[in-house]
């Protein structure tokens, strides 16, 4: 359901995506061919990601934050032959196409110029399944905050589509996915726990409301509106809706809520302890990535008696390493390693595949973390964000989760910027909630905020401040952009 209150129901989806993969066979593609999906959350998402994965097909999403050059790099390397674009994205499209040699472009909002209708050719097959009916895969790329987005690939699965995938194992055993839910989506499709969750819960007979862009308050009003009883957050949208004030946020009867889930990025203790004051302990956590090379999950309860942690081990299990690849003792960080996780590798990609391997066959996704006694995890940052400043490793995931809790902060990020003397020094880019506060006083002020809860070690030597930082829907941040522009300007002086 979107806001113009456009429903799809399942005998639809059924439907249609059995047409749809009578499409996609009639447009030559067989099992292990690639389509790309360059949508907003539109109503024919679900639709085109069951009909490849009931081909057989892997199916990539693309971000449409991206200029049609960035899309266009992930579509050709990607190998897709089929790219399905809505009326916004369509402009982009026919670029990618002109740069793509045979790329077939469905514009699924009606007929358009150099795009086929992807509406009256779906219906124009039969709506029951295809004869060589077998399950495919998404092949979702890494955001590409560190640099060029890679393609995250599995072998395609060994099961039948009526089978249940892990992922939805998981929902029903650790999250009580059931049918009957109704789960809320506030986040974009293209980004794989949006995608793969909203899928389980489709699969499981669960109806799922998909938000065509976070708001706050829109987002309160379709818990209770909906009667929503499970939904899946970024520590931004927690974030965002906490600083509400107070009257607003307390209007909504959010009785329905049962499970919240949220993942994607460290949630800052202070953030997570008022989120479960108001919601109650409904919040669950888990640590994973696009690579689900394992995972880990904590409870709500587990939460408050660890917290800051990610949980323990539910899929995989975990080593904490040092540079040199030696074991580290509790409580010590190092980088985090998974064992007997899934076995993936970055689309033609062999080097990068390779460095997130060990001789033993653990693999990485190179963040940094740590392990109590009892081996519940606790995550400090991503190796690719350290700042090293007089000598000194710093993770600035510790400084944000700081600033972001003074009041008049919307967002932040800390990053490290050339300095003569130490290498590197310590820059916070702040998002005021309000820009007209902007300046000495509160740069001061945030200033103070950290030296009560940080050491001076940890101190940015200088605040700025940004209308919007350059975060993602999924709420992961280009911090690469903000930290070229310091060293590009650098260079320059």
């Amino acid at each position: 359901m979107m806001p113009s209150g456009e429903t799809v129901t399942f005998s639809q989806l059924e439907s249609r995506s059995n047409q749809g993969a009578h499409l996609l066979r009639k447009c030559g593609l067989r099992r292990g061919d690639v389509i790309a999906i360059l949508l907003e959350n539109h109503p024919s998402y679900f639709e085109i990601a069951l009909s490849a994965e009931r081909s057989g097909l892997y199916f990539t999403g693309i971000s449409t934050h991206l200029s049609a050059k960035e899309a266009g790099y992930i579509v050709g390397d990607s190998d897709a032959r089929i790219l399905f674009a809505c009326n916004r994205t369509l402009p982009a499209a026919l670029e990618i196409a002109a740069m793509c040699p045979g790329l077939i472009v469905f514009a699924v909002d009606g007929s358009a110029k150099g795009a086929r209708d992807y509406v009256a050719e779906r219906d124009k097959q039969p709506g029951t399944p295809i004869a060589d009916e077998s399950m495919g895969a998404p092949m979702l790329y890494s955001s590409g905050t560190t640099g060029r987005p890679k393609g995250v690939k599995f072998a395609l699965p060994d099961i039948a589509i009526t089978e249940l995938d892990a992922l939805t194992d998981l929902g029903i055993n650790r999250f009580g996915f059931e049918p009957g839910m109704v789960y809320l989506s506030p986040a974009p499709l293209y980004h794989a726990a949006p995608l793969r969750w909203s899928l389980s819960a489709i699969k499981l007979g669960g109806t799922v409301i998909v938000m065509e862009k976070f708001d706050a308050a829109y987002a309160l009003e379709l818990i209770e509106r909906e009667q929503v009883t499970h939904s899946q957050w970024v520590p931004t949208h927690f974030i965002r809706m906490l600083k509400m004030p107070e009257n607003d946020r307390s209007h909504y009867d959010l009785s329905s809520h049962r499970i919240a889930i949220h993942a994607a990025a460290p949630c800052p203790v202070a953030i997570k302890e008022q989120m479960i004051a108001w919601w109650g302990p409904i919040i669950h956590e888990y640590y994973a990535g696009t690579e689900f090379n394992g995972l880990t999950a904590i409870t709500p309860e587990e939460w408050l008696t660890h917290k800051g942690s990610v949980g323990q081990a539910k899929f995989g299990t975990v080593h904490i390493l040092s540079e040199d690849g030696d074991a580290l003792p509790a409580r010590q960080e190092g980088l985090i390693w998974f064992e007997g996780g899934s076995q993936f590798q970055y689309h033609k990609d062999d080097a990068k595949t390779a460095s997130s391997y060990n001789e033993k066959g653990w693999s990485t996704l190179g963040d940094i973390g740590w392990l109590d006694e009892e081996g519940y995890l606790y995550l400090t940052d991503r190796k690719s964000f350290m700042i090293i400043s007089g000598g000194v490793n710093i993770y600035p995931q510790e400084i944000e989760d700081v600033i972001v809790t003074h009041p008049r902060v919307a967002d932040v990020a800390v990053i490290g910027a050339p300095d003569a003397d130490l290498g590197e020094r310590l820059v916070a880019v702040v998002q005021p909630l309000d820009m007209a506060d902007a300046g000495e006083e509160l740069a001061a002020d945030i200033k103070a905020h950290v030296l009560a809860h940080l050491g001076r070690i940890k101190l940015p030597r200088q605040i700025d401040f940004m209308e919007e930082l350059p975060r993602l829907p999924t709420g992961k941040l280009y911090k690469r952009l903000l930290r070229d522009a310091y060293w590009k300007e650098a260079k320059r002086i």
